[in-house]
């Protein structure tokens, strides 16, 4: 998902999930595992808090992400002998460049990325071995456990949450006001999401729809529908990460309904089905939709310049309950680092709850620290705290094929929306089947 995953720039889309990257495989295949030698036994080797002896530092993050990893590295290099030196990659051109790096031996010391692209990366060795680390953390247990997940194989845990983007449900109160509905109260099930939608395309105002959908975005789709099965205590895939489960009656429901919305006038944005995820945000921001799922980082950021009174709410499953993507980016030492304990003392001193606080709670950003989320926005709108108290039930789908089969461009998964949704719904079950098969590569 280009968040572009954290959706920064917001037209390209929030979510660690969204990056459409291919060719990958070819880019990394002399990695090797992620397991064994010296790079092993050097990072066992650290010391519980890491060194902080005036070392130098370099550190890659994704571009949709300069404000938070900008905060980041700011404040540590205000407060440490240890010097970080940032260097922001342009979404696209990541898989590029740390293909390229990793052939020369040439990776940074601290690495962030899509954390849905972390499971690859970590089973290719791209990642030190940080479990001792990691389990000796005195605010592991208080961490969001997604980001520690996609960098464990097996068993061995090499990523710490970096940036945390989620999902949420949000709707236009104007729009609902003109339509008769409760401006406080957005939809608690899949049913209610789609009459509240029909309620609002029945106004019949120029340009204004009652619900928005990325169609050709892989990325934000799983964004936004995931949560949908989710929250109905159901599975997107297994735990394998090696097969689909979106064919389910509860995932078909989902299609139904949004199929349903685009035979309904106004039903469903115009440009749904074309939507790459370049603008997907757009058109709610203009007051043009009255209600979808969003990125939080997004809407947050229209809380003071919005023209129209928003309302948030976590996204409801199918028959009730609610869920949210997990997404952003998870950060690691690489294999490359010659610095591991340095390294180290930057990684463990972002998860303290003062870190947390003053680099994430104190900029209206998601911490990964849950007694920060809980505690440190006291002063926050109302409507961040709604957001945040979501990421206890969140999820982060873990696959190593996760980008081919969901996110890329052309992918199984955007296959199967597309049929659900505006073509022939009997192919759900074949596409489901595809995605499996691409999970299973």
């Amino acid at each position: 998902m280009k968040h572009n995953a954290h959706g920064r720039g917001r037209g390209r889309i929030a979510l660690g999930a969204v990056a459409a990257v291919t060719g990958v495989a070819l880019t990394l295949a002399g990695c090797g595992s992620s397991s064994g030698g010296d790079d092993d036994k050097a990072a066992s080797s650290i010391p519980t808090g890491g060194t902080d002896d005036g070392t130098s530092l370099t550190m890659w993050s994704r571009a949709p992400l300069e404000k938070q990893a900008t905060n980041a590295v700011t404040e540590y290099n205000k407060t440490h002998k240890n010097q970080v030196k940032l260097e922001l990659l342009p979404n696209d051109d990541v898989e590029g460049k740390v293909g390229a790096a990793v052939q020369t031996g040439s990776l940074p010391d601290i690495l962030a990325g899509d954390v849905v692209r972390v499971p690859y990366w970590t089973e290719q060795g791209i990642f030190k071995d940080l479990t001792k680390q990691i389990d000796s953390l005195p605010e592991k247990g208080d961490l969001q456990s997604g980001h520690i997940k996609a960098g464990t194989v097996d068993g061995k845990e090499h990523t710490l949450p970096f940036v945390t983007d989620i999902s949420v449900m949000v709707w236009n109160k104007d729009l609902y006001k003109e339509a008769g509905l409760d401006p406080d109260k957005g939809p608690t099930t899949l049913q209610e999401f789609e009459d509240q939608a029909k309620a609002v395309a029945k106004l019949g105002k120029k340009d204004v729809a009652g619900t928005y959908l990325a169609g050709q975005s892989g990325g934000a789709l799983v964004f936004t529908l995931f949560p949908m099965i989710w929250g109905n205590s159901e599975k997107a895939i297994n735990d394998e990460g090696t097969e689909s489960l979106m064919a389910s009656d509860s995932a078909k429901k989902i299609y139904a309904a949004y199929a349903d919305l685009a035979k309904t006038p106004n039903g469903l944005g115009a440009g749904s089905k074309e939507e790459t995820g370049a603008t997907w945000t757009a058109p709610f921001q203009n007051g043009k939709i009255g209600v979808m799922q969003y990125p939080a980082t997004a809407v947050s950021a229209l809380f003071t310049t919005s023209k129209f009174d928003i309302g948030v709410a976590p996204i409801p499953g199918v028959d009730g309950g609610s869920s949210t993507f997990l997404g952003g980016d998870a950060i690691g030492v690489s294999k490359d680092s010659k610095h591991e304990a340095q390294a180290w003392n930057f990684l463990s001193w972002l998860m303290t709850e003062d870190a947390q606080q003053k680099v994430f709670a104190d900029n209206n950003d998601t911490a990964s620290n849950l007694k920060v989320l809980e505690n440190g926005y006291k002063d926050a709108d109302p409507r961040t705290i709604v957001a945040n108290s979501t990421i206890k039930d969140g999820q982060t789908p873990i696959a190593v094929n996760f980008n081919e089969a969901f996110n890329a461009a052309g992918s199984p998964w955007q296959l199967l929306v597309q049929d659900g949704v505006w073509g022939d719904a009997s192919k759900v079950d074949g596409d489901n089947d595809a995605i499996t098969s691409t999970l299973g590569q």
